[in-house]
């Protein structure tokens, strides 16, 4: 698990739907609309985060963070720390706007699912 906690107990029964069907996420569309985010590419890490990367995962801050990427739609909460950044080099080192259009496709099914969202 990345960032969510399972069974969290701070979250709410409404905030749980929330969750599961990624509206906690649509504020981000702000982000993307004033043009500090994409729709497509890797999270935005932390600062803390990146003060401990090795110098080949930088390769992952060449592109605008996203609001979903290849991790995202390839198993979400339910990967390792590490396969996730695996899969955001992967984007990054193969973006085509084919690529993009396939992890939105992917996204819209995943959040319909609520698969890998706590």
């Amino acid at each position: 698990m990345l960032f969510k906690i399972r069974a969290d107990p701070r979250v709410t029964r409404s905030g749980r739907i929330l969750r599961r069907y990624s509206l906690d996420e649509l504020p981000q569309l702000i982000n993307v609309l004033l043009g500090e985010m994409s729709l497509v590419g890797p999270r935005p890490p932390l600062p803390s985060e990146v003060e401990q990367y090795p110098q080949d995962m930088r390769r992952r801050l060449v592109v605008k963070p996203g609001m979903t990427g290849l991790w995202q739609v390839s198993g979400r909460s339910d990967l390792s720390w590490e396969d996730s950044i695996r899969l955001d080099l992967r984007y990054v080192e193969n973006w085509s706007l084919t690529v993009d259009l396939v992890i939105l496709m992917r996204t819209a099914m995943a959040v319909m699912r609520g698969s890998g969202a706590y």
